[in-house]
């Protein structure tokens, strides 16, 4: 697929996600793999997401704070078009790829994820 299509997809597997349409975790397995920059960056912030999962239980200014940050990334990639550039720099210290990742077994991912929250 292309970077438009891909980010239409991704705009709407996020969308599912937050009206619970699709578990999380699912929606992680289904990225695209993609070099695209706006992709990789709504793929580390849904995983942010499903990490968070405990505090947005607790806190629901950060709930919605976060489901707010997470609808509009899934809002501009579901017109296809690409993420602001201090979106994208947020998560650069996470891009190693996207879904493709997850296929290298349950060992590694949990490795990764466990790099993703600096532990």
């Amino acid at each position: 697929m292309d970077n438009i299509n891909d980010r239409k997809y991704v705009g709407r597997l996020i969308i599912s996600v937050l009206t619970e349409q699709r578990n999380v975790r699912e929606a992680i397995k289904l990225f695209p793999e993609s070099t695209d920059k706006s992709i990789e960056c709504a793929y580390h912030a849904l995983v942010h997401y499903a990490a968070d999962e405990d505090i947005r239980y607790r806190d629901i200014e950060y709930r919605d704070a976060q489901d707010d940050y997470l609808e509009s990334i899934a809002q501009t990639l579901s017109m296809g078009k690409p993420l602001p550039r201090n979106i994208i720099d947020e998560y650069k210290p996470y891009y190693k790829g996207t879904a493709g990742v997850w296929k290298k077994g349950f060992a590694w991912c949990k490795k990764e994820f466990l790099r993703f929250i600096n532990i």
